[in-house]
């Protein structure tokens, strides 16, 4: 706020360090709520990354199986074992808060079953395959519920910092210019009062002296 906008009264100047003790109250309580977003969310990130890398590093020797599989069996027989597998993972999803960051967790129900189909017209490539992707089926709602914490976290992260540097870099400069404004122009006027009564003092002093005489 440009300092010509308020008018240098004591009752503006109580009323703009209130407002300073605000904002500078609002900036330590953002600062420490972004330092545990921080905190967080590197914590949150970290163990993305890895079941990330776990979950993709299954999904290829999944396919690389998989792929073998189709060689020695044929693709239309690989197909009629996939047909069997009819069941999967019952997934519950519910909100909850992170330092008022609405955050998912999921919680999987049940699981897929480990072998549908007769073991003895398949190969051990496709028990294979079907083991790392059922490993993966369990681990997905976990990495879902990771990501998507992630970003949640991020967002209020960025919107955090945003009003932090708003407070640190614009407001409250601004407060304490006004009030520096108001402080320098109310004792620039107590300045030219005190002068103007020693000027009465001296005028009325002399007439006095001038009416004796």
């Amino acid at each position: 706020m440009p300092q010509t906008s308020i008018a240098p009264t004591r009752t503006n100047l109580i009323r703009q360090k209130k407002d300073l003790r605000f904002a500078q109250e609002g900036y330590e309580i953002l600062n420490r709520k972004r330092e545990a977003l921080i905190n967080e969310l590197v914590s949150v990130a970290k163990e993305a990354d890895a079941l990330q890398k776990e979950v993709w590093a299954l999904l290829g020797t999944g396919y690389g199986a998989m792929e073998k599989a189709r060689l020695v069996m044929g693709s239309d027989h690989v197909e009629w074992a996939a047909l069997a597998v009819n069941k999967t993972v019952d997934v519950h999803i519910q909100l909850r808060g992170i330092m008022g960051v609405p955050i998912p967790s999921i919680e999987a129900r049940g699981e897929p079953p480990k072998l549908l189909y007769s073991p003895g017209d398949t190969a051990a490539v496709l028990d294979e395959a079907t083991a790392t992707f059922r490993e993966v089926l369990l681990k997905v709602p976990q990495l879902a519920m990771l990501t998507a914490t992630v970003w949640r976290l991020a967002n209020e992260l960025r919107k955090t910092m945003r009003r932090v540097n708003a407070l640190q870099h614009i407001f409250i400069p601004q407060y304490e210019e006004t009030i520096a404004f108001i402080i320098s122009s109310l004792e620039e006027r107590e300045r030219e009062e005190t002068f103007r009564l020693k000027l009465l003092k001296t005028r009325m002093a002399k007439s006095a002296e001038a009416s004796v005489s």
